[in-house]
């Protein structure tokens, strides 16, 4: 019988909850936990309720990086099983990465390894005051490959040049100081992120999913005459849109749009394991 490794509920307002759900060993991942978190992933982003994804973890700690069980059997493959491995990985990334919908890291205790660049990969991150985060490969001969490009964005190249050398422990104060974290609070987790979803949530389901679009278009690309360009064409494909057209009406006409009381759907919980 296997576990269940990630819990995926979506509530009645459209709050997609991914829980990486094995605190025995800290949320450690592997290739079945990795498998679990893109299935769910794919569930997400074919449903179109869901408005907002948030990532967390069940226990005290986000997670403790890979697994050393997995570790020891990545030993004993070849290089392309490796190959074939790291590109699993790779995959998870870049599907939270390029989620349509916005993501924010809810980061307890610590978060090691590959845990920073799921961390790094989410839009929005809010940690306690007393997370921590390691890029800790290179203390047993390794690298953060799979996960630079997104670690290297979210800390700058500078700081990234210090952490991915020395894998020296950072905590939340740094992380935020970095850009890794948007806010630190010493409270409840969920208390400050129900101001971010309370955000979120007011605006325009299409437009949120279109800005986050245009931002990862604009911020890997030259600025130049075609940019301009796409730029028009993009304000004004949504403009004559259903959501931009009752977006514009009803702020002239000083009403609450359609999607802010739409009816709710019914709530969905869903697991993903290997059986």
């Amino acid at each position: 019988m296997s576990a269940d490794h990630v819990v995926l509920d979506i509530d009645s307002r459209g709050v997609a909850r991914l829980t990486m759900n094995r605190p025995e060993v800290h949320n450690a991942f592997d290739d079945v936990i990795i498998a679990q978190l893109r299935a769910a992933l794919g569930k997400v982003r074919e449903n179109a309720d869901a408005r907002v994804l948030v990532l967390q973890s069940a226990g005290k700690n986000f997670s403790a990086g890979a697994d050393l069980n997995w570790m020891r059997s990545m030993a004993d493959k070849n290089y392309q099983e490796n190959v074939d491995d790291a590109g699993e990985l790779g995959a998870l990334m870049w599907e939270l990465d390029q989620l349509p919908i916005p993501t924010i890291a809810l980061v307890n205790g610590a978060a090691f390894g590959g845990a920073v660049g799921l961390v790094a990969c989410c839009d929005m991150a809010i940690g306690h005051s007393r997370a921590s985060f390691c890029l800790s490969e290179v203390k047993i001969g390794l690298i953060p490959a799979v996960i630079s490009p997104y670690v290297v964005r979210a800390l700058g190249e500078s700081a990234a040049r210090r952490y991915m050398l020395t894998a020296e422990r950072f905590f939340a104060a740094e992380a935020y100081r970095l850009g890794l974290l948007d806010e630190v609070t010493e409270g409840d987790l969920e208390e400050a992120l129900e101001p971010l979803l309370t955000a979120l949530l007011a605006n325009s389901p299409a437009a949120v999913k279109a800005c986050k679009n245009l931002i990862q278009h604009v911020s890997n690309v030259p600025l130049n005459h075609e940019v301009v360009a796409e730029t028009a064409r993009r304000i004004a494909e949504i403009r004559v849109s259903a959501e931009g057209q009752e977006g514009l009406s009803s702020f002239l006409e000083k009403r609450t749009p359609a999607w802010q009381h739409a009816p709710a759907s019914k709530p969905q919980a869903q697991t993903d394991g290997k059986k």
